[in-house]
């Protein structure tokens, strides 16, 4: 007989809320890291919520169900895996409360908690359908006006900077440096947000647009990379070319500053009398001797052959051989004869990159070796990075690549541990920035309703000069869309969290208006979804401010006093200053503000901004933010549809991981066993 476990909201919020206590020691800017230590010794020291919730042991299925929708997420956006698990007690804890003032029992309900059990997953359903359907469109209008839109052309340009110049100029680098001061903490993120930028510059192509960029580099990341443990993390640098994580097996070639020709092979060069783990039987008498006399025959052949793609490889100046296997020790020698270095058991993914960065085709069947499989190099050398050495190639200009200047990444670490940690910053860091650049498609008639009318000028694309978004009118259609061009950034802090849910509150007022007028509602006895979600965002804010809870109403007035006062955005590209407002130092296309007085008031009011408030700590991305709302509802959908849990004692077949970029949208609904 099968156990059964009854699950309500109760097991489900208390669930969360364990892992809830276990990143919020590791929240925000001030948090700490979380040290781990396994059976075997191993000591793991982190801050990256994502490492922390899958490093833990955790028995309860919907604990591992939260784990692997932030997992999911994470591998997405690559950020806001301890924020998914905050706003997702803070939504639970609401419905909960939601449901539980459910006035009456009806009679398809034996019990007043099975009422609220559907309460809750009737709002659950509801929050989720309000996020895909009208979110967007608040974002869009309640939001991003206030905010900013990342340069490209800023971010690319760091690596020209001179160390001396102010590098908080840069909005890229803002939004990095938030990112990675809560991944590698104060110390480091200054440092590695501008070696980030520094690897975007060498990397960008004039024509294409930053997401095909930021792809190609996340795509190749592993080959882009080498981990060196033993170092401090300040000795991370940048190398020119590519370096190939194996080392020669033959001498390295003595090149007299003369262009090397190399070419990349994939099977053998060599073909074998018997592949691994084949049976020989020769049986006896004549046939014995018969199959001895042909493996001669076909030794001597493999031999001949051999010696004719080598010649093939010599005519063609090749002096270099990138092999993805093992050769046979025949190979190594007549290349050591014929001067050429092997290198061998190069991986897929290093010789995927070096094939795209050289050009050159990769050779399948070394009886057909022309001049489209030869790269054109100009330096192979050794090259000693911590206690490995390894193969460092570096490629010829090309009209492909005249733009494009391959550089890898050396990351390094006092251990193995806070390099990997660091690696896994990088990574995360691409992804969160890929998310940033891609279009927020949101539905028009909304954001056409509300800006029409106070708005009539405005066109719904980002001015990269006046740093602002803007809404066009369009057909009212409910059929068509409107995309947010990429780039939107907002100041940290809980800036977001704070205008969202001031917008969410206005819409809720605007839609009890609308329906008071029209006789459309109907009192269920609930609040309003708006309401809901906006009372769980400001669990966010709370966890930042926690330890002041001064700050945190501070901050809020200070959000709330710039949009109803002034009514553009923040500045996203210089610091606040004690004696002048952060907002007067904000260029707009009709130049910065010159009234004064009320630039003082607003700096009055809120006259500790400077030393309570976060927001010129850097930017984060409205669209990583978006996505995380869009992930928690359909989180919370999921664990609220789940009724049981069945005790089996056989394992259970489990699905494979999905790739990093899945979409959200390909989530899949989970209903309970």
């Amino acid at each position: 007989m099968l156990q059964v476990e009854r699950l309500h909201l109760k097991h489900v919020l208390q669930t969360v809320s364990v892992l809830e206590a276990v990143v919020f020691r590791s929240f925000g800017p001030d948090g700490g890291q979380v040290l781990f230590t396994h059976d075997t010794g191993q000591v793991m020291l982190s801050r990256s919520g994502t490492r922390i919730l899958t490093a833990l042991r955790l028995e309860h299925p919907l604990a591992r169900m939260v784990v692997e929708c932030v997992w999911k997420h994470s591998a997405f956006t690559g950020d806001g895996s301890k924020t998914f698990i905050l706003l997702l007690a803070s939504l639970l804890r609401v419905i909960d409360a939601a449901a539980s003032r459910e006035p009456n029992v009806s009679h398809t309900y034996t019990s007043r908690e099975a009422a609220g059990a559907a309460t809750a997953r009737h709002l659950a359903d509801k929050l989720l359908a309000f996020g895909l359907e009208e979110l967007g469109d608040v974002i869009t209008v309640g939001v991003v006006p206030y905010g900013g839109t990342l340069s490209w052309e800023d971010g690319t340009a760091d690596a020209q900077v001179p160390a001396h110049t102010d590098a908080d100029t840069h909005t890229v680098q803002k939004l990095l440096a938030a990112f990675f001061h809560t991944r590698l903490g104060r110390t480091h993120c200054d440092f590695i947000s501008h070696l980030t930028c520094e690897l975007l510059s060498h990397w960008k192509r004039k024509d294409d647009p930053p997401s095909s960029t930021l792809r190609f580099i996340n795509d190749n990341f592993p080959a882009l990379h080498t981990p060196v443990s033993g170092f401090p993390i300040s000795c991370s640098r940048l190398i020119e070319g590519q370096v190939i994580h194996r080392d020669f097996s033959t001498p390295c070639p003595h090149t007299d500053h003369q262009p090397i020709k190399a070419v990349v092979f994939t099977g053998y060069l060599q073909p074998k009398v018997l592949n691994a783990g084949a049976v020989l039987e020769l049986g006896g008498g004549e046939e014995k001797r018969g199959k001895e006399r042909s493996i001669v025959r076909y030794s001597a052949w493999t031999e001949r052959s051999l010696e004719c793609v080598i010649a093939t490889l010599q005519s063609l100046g090749v002096s270099l051989l990138l092999s993805a296997v093992k050769q046979s020790e025949a190979v190594l020698a007549l290349a050591g004869l014929a001067k050429m270095c092997v290198v061998e058991c190069v991986s897929e993914d290093e010789l995927s990159l070096f094939t795209q960065l050289s050009g050159a085709a990769p050779v399948s069947d070394s009886w057909l070796i022309g001049q489209e499989h030869v790269a054109k190099l100009t330096f192979c050398r050794p090259i000693l990075l911590g206690a490995h050495r390894y193969v460092h190639v570096a490629f010829h200009e090309s009209e492909e690549r005249a733009v494009v200047k391959p550089y890898s990444l050396v990351i390094c670490g006092p251990g193995e541990g806070q390099t990997d940690q660091c690696a896994c910053a990088f990574r995360d860091a691409l992804r969160m920035l890929i998310t940033t650049w891609e279009p927020m498609r949101t539905t028009a008639t909304t954001v056409v309703k509300r800006t029409s009318h106070s708005h009539k000028s405005r066109s719904l694309h980002v001015d990269k000069h006046a740093d602002k978004t803007t809404c066009t009118p369009i057909n009212d259609t409910p059929s068509q869309r409107c995309v947010l061009e990429p780039g939107c950034v907002i100041p940290v802090g809980g800036t977001f969290e704070f205008l969202l849910h001031h917008a969410l509150l206005q819409r809720g007022c605007t839609r009890s208006i609308s329906d008071l007028h029209t006789s459309s509602h109907t009192n269920t006895g609930l609040p309003a979804l708006s309401q809901l979600l906006a009372d769980a965002l400001l669990s966010v804010p709370r966890q930042i401010y926690s330890h002041s809870p001064r700050r945190f109403l501070h901050t809020q007035v200070l959000v709330l006093s710039y949009m109803q006062n002034y009514g553009h955005p923040f500045s996203p590209i210089h610091k606040h200053e004690h004696n002048r407002c952060p907002m007067q130092s904000h260029g707009r296309s009709n130049g910065p503000l010159e009234d004064s007085e009320p630039s003082m008031d607003c700096c009055r009011k809120v006259d500790v901004v400077s030393e309570v408030s976060v927001l010129d700590s850097g930017l984060e991305s409205v669209s990583c933010k978006y996505q995380l709302i869009l992930a928690v509802l359909q989180c919370v959908r999921s664990l609220l549809r789940a009724d049981a849990v069945l005790r089996t004692h056989t394992p259970l077949h489990t699905l494979p991981r999905r790739h990093s970029n899945s979409s959200l949208e390909d989530t899949e609904e989970q209903d309970g066993d």
